[in-house]
């Protein structure tokens, strides 16, 4: 029942008097040196730049309304397959056969 009255009532708080529950923190100490290693910091950087990636592209799916903007010119092509001013080609096929008639 305690258990059962601790989970539904987290305002209440935990008390505790026993010795082993209380701990030094060396990490989140004042006198601790604050110092991060280089590799950790680069991680850090490029985690940070890949999340805000992926936090653009969410943005992006969930309102395609925003639409999109490009300017590499690499995007931009030319078909020129499909253009009107492309020569008509045909398949050896129906020029056989055009031949023949």
């Amino acid at each position: 029942k305690k258990l059962a009255v601790d989970y539904l009532h987290p305002e209440v708080g935990v008390t505790s008097t026993d010795g082993a529950a209380f701990g030094r923190n060396y990490f989140n100490r004042a006198s601790a040196p604050d110092v991060e290693d280089d590799e950790f910091a680069d991680e850090r950087a490029e985690v940070l730049a890949e999340a805000a990636a992926l936090k653009q592209l969410a943005v992006d799916y969930m309102h395609p309304e925003v639409g999109v903007t490009n300017i590499d010119g690499a995007a931009f092509g030319r078909n020129y397959f499909n253009r009107a001013s492309a020569p008509d080609v045909e398949d050896i096929e129906l020029a056989d056969e055009r031949a023949e008639v």
